[in-house]
């Protein structure tokens, strides 16, 4: 195990948020896992529950309701949730870092004193929508516009679409396009509440893997927005999204890590009690091996993991490293995750074993907040930049 003491907090405060997790995952989630995921159902009391132990305002400050936490806290909650289940930990990595942490990083104080409280202790749920039918990764180009009116408010129509907690979130931050086609200064970032007239939700996708994390598409007909419900400036929400994008992709890295840790533990515990040709199968170079690349790859992830969440609780450049973490750590769960499925063998391809769920879970990693392509391309730029 990586000496997170390393990356700025102490080893026995750590300790202490690790076991809180872990106690909260096994004994909360664990038990569901599998009829959440065959449901497809998404488990909204919980989330109220895990607001009571701090889980849904890690990175608020305490004067906003919150936890006051930093980044080496967070990713050690997300891994520990994460490696029972990924679906909850999704959830919990979309709600902090993306709705949460945009409100407390560009909201005003009165919009902080407002939305914060409620987010932080669960009692709301955030969604973030960026993502569109037709642009995924092409977020200039987005589709879904925002019409300035004469007393200063706005009129949103569009739709964004694979958007965690489009249904039941309380409260979204909305980025839509108040200018140019491909400007990144024609783009603002609203709060919209679920009561607000002209806001629906739409078509709940079926999902491979994360299926008991909700994903959904939000659709906006005629919403009025009122000018406070503006985020920083007009014109700023692609900038503050490229921001608040660093910070997510330490999120993926942080659920990367734990479900590649899930599906390393499940193999690792497995092949010490499954017997072939009189011997347990760890025994065997060919699977031992297998064990040693994936723990090797996982310490490798936890490392670059680490180091984005200190650069990020520094206040210093984070997106070349937070890219690293996410490609890396991401790539890495799926080796782990596919891995663990051919060390269980036939029993990997069955739902009496967790191999399976791992497996179907980890591929989301990949490609939510910026496919490996896109981490690709803001690594090499940073580096030709340099």
């Amino acid at each position: 195990m990586v000496d997170t003491a390393t990356f700025s907090a102490t080893d026995e405060h750590l300790a202490m948020i690790r076991q809180s997790a872990r106690d909260f995952a096994e004994s909360r989630i664990l038990p569901n896992v599998m009829e959440w995921d065959e449901s497809e159902t998404f488990p909204r009391e919980l989330f109220r529950e895990m607001g009571e132990y701090g889980f849904m305002g890690v990175l608020v400050p305490e004067s906003y309701g919150g936890t006051g936490l930093g980044y080496a806290e967070y990713i050690t909650i997300i891994d520990e949730i994460a490696r029972v289940c990924g679906s909850i930990g999704l959830s919990v990595a979309a709600h902090n870092s993306l709705c949460t942490n945009h409100i407390l990083s560009f909201g005003s104080e009165s919009q902080k004193r407002k939305y914060l409280p409620k987010l932080a202790t669960g009692e709301h749920l955030g969604a973030w929508g960026l993502t569109e039918p037709n642009t995924g990764s092409d977020a200039g180009r987005m589709r879904t516009v925002a019409v300035r009116q004469p007393d200063g408010s706005y009129i949103l129509n569009g739709a964004k679409n694979f958007i965690t907690h489009g249904i039941s979130g309380e409260v979204a931050v909305v980025i839509a396009r108040t200018g140019e086609l491909l400007d990144s200064h024609g783009m603002t970032a609203f709060i919209v509440e679920r009561g607000d007239a002209g806001f629906q939700a739409g078509k709940k996708e079926r999902k491979l893997g994360m299926r008991a994390s909700e994903t959904a598409e939000m659709i906006f007909q005629d919403c009025h927005l009122p000018a406070d419900r503006i985020l920083g400036q007009v014109g700023e929400g692609f900038i503050q999204s490229m921001k608040i994008l660093d910070g997510g992709r330490i999120s993926i890295a942080a659920l990367s890590l734990g479900i590649a840790r899930g599906a390393f533990n499940a193999a690792l515990a497995y092949s010490k009690e499954r017997e072939q040709f009189g011997q347990a199968i760890s025994r065997f170079q060919a699977i031992s091996f297998k064990l040693a690349d994936m723990a090797t790859e996982i310490e490798a992830s936890e490392l670059l993991t680490r180091e984005a969440g200190r650069l990020k609780d520094a206040h210093l450049p984070v997106t070349k490293i937070s890219a690293m973490a996410k490609l890396y750590a991401s790539e890495t769960a799926v080796r782990v995750a596919n891995e663990a499925v051919q060390i269980f063998g036939g029993y990997g391809f069955t739902k009496d074993f967790p191999a399976e769920k791992y497996y179907r879970d980890v591929k989301l990693l990949t490609i939510g907040e910026g496919t490996s392509e896109i981490q690709k391309l803001v690594i090499s730029r940073s580096l030709l930049k340099d």
